[in-house]
């Protein structure tokens, strides 16, 4: 298990660019592998989750090809993938599970059985299971379909309306995924905020989906070679950046950017709670790529103070919340995490984890069933944390050992792997000592 030291350096100072954007990076490969022609996707994210979703896709007898970050998918078509021989394994990746699982479900006659590692088998499933089975499918788990390996069997889907009771980009996905090979129309309503990803990319293949917030409505394609291939560049994710984004703001010596950063609205919730907070930030070079906003964004050192996060806000930054959390520890004053109990079952229980390891550091974080309360302005120590294989617990520990005094060891660092395989190399690139 690889262990990483850090220890605060003199200055933070750099230019970075991300990776692509995890999300987008899984949602153009599956959405391409049902097109009828091929597309090229570059600045792929090479992290292991994305890689996941390749292998299954491969397995599924699409052909893919990469070379380093660019990727060359030869689509199948809506009907042309291939039941799998062997068991699909997602790896630690719920985006891919859930979001194959829906494709999957719309196959007819195809049969599949979906696991991952032992994280991802213990994540809840029946959130995606109920609805895919209210539209006809055939899904069984363990738990009464509630966890992985999941059995799906392709059968005949059917349009309708469904209320979708919690906000979760993996769930609508799933559904909007499905309902390509349903028989009708499908019409979501409730909780659809979240990332909106899927929906952006399924209208620039030529899929007719219209967007009345909170209303979506898909109608299945006529014909199995309807979806057009889409080429595009992935651009950096907002997710990744947010670490650059709360080291720079918490360190005393600090200016970093990250370029070409993905503005969608549904993902700038970190930005607009690091603002919020009094954080140094400026935005630049704002343009469109593909069909996502895109922009720099440069983080200077700043004084910032405790804030509530809750209700809509929640969304658009779950993934950053560890990380902001890390923030709050540093700021003025206390700041109130609430309506985050998605925390509670993503690759950890990240409301006890991320507490834990902040009281470790000399934060003090009482912990809550649907999120935490930060009293900030704590001068962090170093002190021995753990990833718990946790890819964003990870990085939020290395970006805590980058402010807290003396030396903070850092257990399960190659989790990073997940979702920022470069992490590390850039750290010690921006940090000056």
């Amino acid at each position: 298990m690889m262990i990483y030291s850090i220890t605060p350096p003199h200055r933070l100072r750099g230019i970075i660019d991300l990776p692509g954007d995890k999300s987008i990076s899984h949602r153009a490969i599956l959405l391409n592998a049902v097109a009828a022609g091929s597309a090229e996707i570059t600045n792929f994210l090479t992290g292991a989750d994305c890689l996941s979703t390749i292998a299954c896709v491969q397995a599924l007898g699409v052909h893919i090809e990469r070379q380093g970050t660019t990727v060359r998918v030869d689509g199948a078509g809506l009907r042309g993938l291939r039941e799998p021989i062997d068991v699909l394994d997602c790896g630690n990746s719920g985006t891919t599970l859930r979001l194959l699982t829906g494709m999957i479900a719309g196959q007819e006659g195809m049969f599949a059985v979906l696991t991952g590692d032992s994280s991802l088998r213990s994540r809840p499933q029946q959130r995606i299971v109920a609805p895919l089975r209210a539209l006809g499918a055939s899904l069984d788990g363990r738990q009464q379909g509630n966890c992985a390996p999941l059995a799906v069997r392709g059968a005949h889907l059917h349009g309708g309306a469904y209320e979708l009771p919690i906000a979760s980009a993996q769930v609508k996905s799933a559904l909007l995924l499905a309902a390509l090979f349903g028989d009708a129309p499908l019409t979501l309503t409730g909780r659809t905020d979240g990332r909106d990803h899927t929906e952006r990319m399924l209208a620039a293949m030529g899929v007719a989906i219209t967007v009345d917030t909170p209303v979506i409505r898909l109608t299945p394609p006529a014909h199995s070679d309807a979806l057009r291939p889409l080429s595009l560049r992935a651009p950096g994710d907002p997710s990744s950046a947010a670490f650059w984004w709360v080291a720079a703001a918490i360190h005393p010596d600090a200016e970093l950017t990250t370029t070409g950063v993905c503005l969608n609205p549904t993902r700038t919730g970190a930005l607009d709670a690091l603002r919020a907070m009094g954080a140094q930030i400026e935005v630049t070079n704002q343009r469109i790529e593909g069909s996502e906003p895109v922009g720099d964004v440069t983080v200077r050192s700043s004084q910032l103070r405790g804030i509530t996060i809750e209700g809509a806000l929640i969304p658009r930054l779950i993934d950053e919340l560890p990380v902001l959390a890390l923030a709050a520890a540093c700021a003025e004053g206390e700041t109130i995490i609430r309506d985050a109990q998605e925390l509670r079952v993503k690759e950890t229980d990240r409301i006890a984890t991320a507490a834990s390891g902040l009281t470790a550091l000399g934060a003090t974080v009482e912990p809550t069933s649907d999120g935490m309360v930060i009293s900030g302005g704590a001068r962090l120590r170093g002190t021995l944390l753990d990833s718990h294989g946790d890819h964003r617990l990870a990085m939020t520990w290395a970006i805590a050992g980058l402010v807290a005094s003396g030396e903070t060891m850092l257990h399960g660092a190659g989790a990073v792997d997940v979702s920022y395989p470069e992490f590390w190399s850039v750290l010690a690139r921006v940090a000056e000592r």
